[in-house]
């Protein structure tokens, strides 16, 4: 019987965050408890990246996840963060 194995690919992940932002902590919070490695981009602190963020979305919203490419906004204004959807996307279990 062969043995079949799993190839895991390294996911690039970019988080637009910005010191102030209670959403990007929870965001961070919940990569770092699934030992999720990313990029952080500070809007306030990096040039350009605030209007990157809304050459992107259409939106000044944070935070923004950048996952191999494609922007994700991780959270609804309604709901807060979407733990469920972002475990799915990201492949890790939930709750």
């Amino acid at each position: 019987m062969a043995r079949v194995i799993k190839s895991l690919r390294a996911m690039e992940l970019i988080v637009y965050t910005a010191f102030w932002c209670g959403d990007c902590r929870q965001a961070k919070r919940f990569l770092a408890k699934h030992n999720i490695p990313y990029k952080e981009v500070d809007i306030e602190t990096t040039p350009g990246a605030a209007e990157e963020v809304i050459r992107n979305t259409g939106k000044r919203a944070i935070p923004q996840f950048v996952i191999d490419g494609e922007w994700v906004q991780p959270y609804d204004p309604r709901e807060g963060f979407l733990y469920e959807k972002m475990a799915k996307r990201l492949g890790v279990e939930f709750p």
